[in-house]
């Protein structure tokens, strides 16, 4: 397990903004970013582009009209799964 932080990025459209912001005040270096839900229209958002490890869930990613960055990672629930249980401090940010 890693001493890193996972984060689930799970707001909705309208809180994105601000749960951004509060991601990059906490965010290191080796930790993680799911986006999920409303939040995955936010995979252009030009404050994510020096993160490392940023995810999307495969059905979650049904809602964009355009491929994922090539700084995205797309899995499925199964890697989501053994993604979570490689952190022992996982924080939502809604």
């Amino acid at each position: 397990m890693s001493d890193s932080t996972l984060y689930l990025v799970q707001s909705t459209f309208a809180h994105t903004d601000a749960s951004i912001n509060t991601l990059l005040q906490l965010y290191a270096n080796g930790d993680a970013v799911v986006l999920m839900g409303d939040a995955v229209l936010f995979i252009e958002d030009v404050r994510l582009k020096n993160l490392t490890n940023i995810y999307v869930l495969e059905n979650d990613a049904e809602i964009l009209a355009d491929t994922l960055p090539s700084s995205i990672q797309l899995m499925n629930y199964a890697e989501f799964a053994d993604l979570v249980l490689n952190f022992t401090r996982s924080i939502s940010l809604k």
